[in-house]
């Protein structure tokens, strides 16, 4: 079992947060985190962001956008990105976190071609941000259901 779980987007003020409180729910006791390759450090959630979450009853007021560093990665048990492109990031930048760095999307059907990406939502309109919220909700049900989560 997975006892810490790092979840990676850009800016850490979208995807990541959201998507880190969404296995926090489900994943009771379990540590889940998130920080950003390009972090708006200190930044809260993107407003539509937030207010999707909070509809959905995810709790993210005290989030602060925060960098990825490699302390945050080797601490990681498993680390969960967004986009391919993100996990050749990490496994560029942080060449021993490959083998545990998986695709958020992993258990989602191809989207057009993009396989089990999320696009980022940042500064569009409030239908990506509401098709974006409903991938990472499904996305965390995907993870939860292989995770164990209400199995104990």
């Amino acid at each position: 079992m997975f006892q810490r779980i790092l979840v990676v987007c850009i800016g850490n003020v979208c995807r990541s947060p959201v998507g880190a409180a969404l296995l926090r729910q489900g994943l009771p006791g379990c540590h889940v985190t998130s920080a950003g390759l390009g972090a708006l450090v200190g930044e809260g959630v993107e407003p539509v962001a937030r207010r999707l979450a909070e509809a959905d009853g995810l709790d993210v007021a005290g989030h602060r956008a925060r960098q990825l560093d490699g302390g945050l990665v080797r601490d990681a048990d498993l680390v969960l990105v967004m986009s391919e492109g993100q996990r050749l990031a990490i496994a560029e930048r942080f060449p021993s976190a490959t083998g545990k760095t998986m695709g958020f999307g992993r258990w989602l059907p191809d989207e057009g071609g993009k396989g089990g990406d999320i696009p980022d939502p940042y500064r569009r309109s409030e239908e990506v941000f509401v098709h974006v919220h409903e991938r990472l909700t499904d996305a965390a049900r995907g993870w939860l259901a292989r995770l164990g989560a209400g199995r104990r």
